[in-house]
């Protein structure tokens, strides 16, 4: 069994997410190649070659390449993968955005964001917002997997595999780069730190801990900026015996719980 493992990485620089996901993909227990696909990748190959656990590199440079297009990116993995038992990624934006298609197009599922590996087949993976773990056995002759890299180790240096090119693609024709804006933020950027310390107001403030280990919770600072989102169903209150709902800028159709007798329930019109 071969397993081919995406890499992550940008501006000619392999991402760690790259060596997390590689610590997966040796727990397969096969052989690992790693596709390194875009232009002017040979430095993210290099480094890629030098990691722990890498039998094979594997170079694949074009212009349709070069943004990492879900179409090309696809089309590329999905001409390689007979070779390949298992297609893997890290749950990245790239990977979240490639593997799908690569998983439809290759008519098997996807086994997405994985957090520990059992066996060749076999996978934990979170559900319910991370409430529960999910063991999943997969049949299908190949498999098709994103990783969670934060509950993986990064493999170490210490390797030294070939570094093969191999043809890359134009890719189907189907989407094309059109630009990109970056924004900046001074807010933590967690998927790439080696350590979160998560509090909140009950740690207080940095002057309040002043004399200890300084701190800053990334609990409110990791939150989407804007408006939060409404909830999903009306809050219920009682008052005076009865149960309403508050007034609400849209009608919404709900249903009140058969415990509670309709005549003493109000409702807007």
């Amino acid at each position: 069994m071969t397993t081919l493992l995406v890499a992550e990485h940008a501006g000619g620089t392999l991402n760690d997410a790259t060596a997390k996901a590689l610590t997966a993909a040796v727990a397969l227990g096969s052989d690992v190649h790693v596709l390194v696909a875009g232009k002017g990748v040979q430095g993210a190959a290099d480094a890629a070659a030098k990691l722990s656990g890498v039998a094979k590199v594997l170079v694949a440079e074009s212009d349709a390449l070069e943004h990492h297009l879900a179409e090309p990116m696809a089309a590329l993995i999905v001409g390689m993968a007979d070779r390949y038992d298992a297609i893997v990624a890290p749950a990245t934006t790239n990977g979240k955005n490639t593997l799908p298609r690569v998983a439809a197009l290759l008519d098997v599922m996807q086994i997405s964001d994985i957090t520990a590996v059992v066996d060749a087949e076999t996978f934990e993976r979170p559900i319910y917002a991370g409430n529960a773990l999910q063991t999943v056995k997969s049949g299908d002759p190949k498999k098709v997997i994103t990783v969670r890299t934060s509950t993986f180790a990064a493999a170490e240096a210490g390797g030294s595999a070939p570094v093969e090119t191999v043809a890359g693609t134009d890719g189907p024709g189907l989407s094309e780069f059109v630009g990109e804006e970056l924004s900046k933020s001074d807010r933590p950027e967690l998927t790439s730190a080696k350590i979160i310390i998560s509090g909140g107001r009950a740690l207080g403030s940095d002057e309040k801990n002043s004399g200890k280990s300084s701190f800053r919770s990334p609990t409110r600072s990791a939150q989407p900026s804007g408006p939060r989102a409404p909830r999903s169903m009306p809050v219920m209150r009682r008052t005076t015996g009865r149960w309403v709902r508050p007034a609400r800028s849209s009608p919404r159709i709900s249903t009140l719980p058969a415990a509670f007798p309709a005549r003493s329930s109000i409702w807007p019109a």
